[in-house]
């Protein structure tokens, strides 16, 4: 049987668009799925709407879907379609404990000063496109939404990545994350922050060339499905 090459899909983080995986994608080929609060500045639906329409998006497959901060959980809840082959979370941001509005703006300090000052003008460009109102919406949809419970329903292989000074993905929680899906890893970059897509893209390509190269090995054996059997 001919081995079939997933499609690499990413979705954006928090206020995100196709902007900051510009760098990334000079690198490694992929289509960008934007969403309201994620470079749609339209009404946010609920997180199943989300994933139904990140899904509407795939085409004939397979894929592998990768999302960006806030953008995990989307990723995580299409994670179930068949088409889907691989996963890769990059800094996923519902830790639990991010729900106390102090504790996140302490801890979205404590990672912002650990980012680079050159990619601070192409954050806010891409946040004031999307809108506050649309990013307070996700917000609100996303934080509560259980990213465990979603990745004990993929039956693909799932790769969590996080920089290594990121402090709203501590290395605790991706830990955890990755614990929750069949066959989870960590992948940590080293000196990075959050905003690894914009600030490490060599780094987070060879990673999602791992991911499709996974997932091709998978559709080849007839193995890829995103429903655990």
């Amino acid at each position: 049987m001919p081995v079939v090459i997933p499609r690499l899909v990413l979705v954006p983080g928090l206020g995100l668009d196709a902007r900051s995986s510009r760098r990334l994608r000079r690198r490694v080929a992929a289509d960008v799925v934007l969403l309201p609060g994620m470079g749609r500045s339209a009404p946010v639906p609920s997180l199943d709407d989300l994933a139904a329409r990140l899904r509407a998006r795939l085409g004939p497959g397979p894929v592998v879907l990768a999302g960006h901060s806030q953008g995990c959980q989307v990723v995580a809840a299409a994670a179930v379609d068949p088409r889907v082959a691989g996963v890769v979370l990059l800094g996923p941001t519902t830790d639990p404990r991010l729900r106390a509005p102090s504790r996140l703006a302490g801890w979205w300090l404590q990672t912002a000063v650990r980012e680079p000052w050159w990619q601070v003008p192409l954050v806010l460009v891409q946040w004031l496109t999307t809108g506050p109102r649309a990013m307070r919406d996700l917000w609100r949809v996303a934080a509560p939404d259980r990213i465990d419970a979603r990745l004990r329903a993929v039956g693909v292989p799932v790769t969590v990545v996080r920089g290594t000074r990121d402090r709203l993905c501590r290395a605790e929680w991706a830990a955890a994350v990755a614990a929750a899906a069949r066959g989870g890893r960590v992948v940590e970059v080293p000196g990075a922050a959050h905003m690894t897509v914009q600030t490490h893209p060599d780094a987070v390509a060879a990673v999602l060339r791992a991911a499709v190269t996974r997932g091709a090995v998978a559709e080849e054996g007839g193995s890829a499905s995103g429903v655990s059997p």
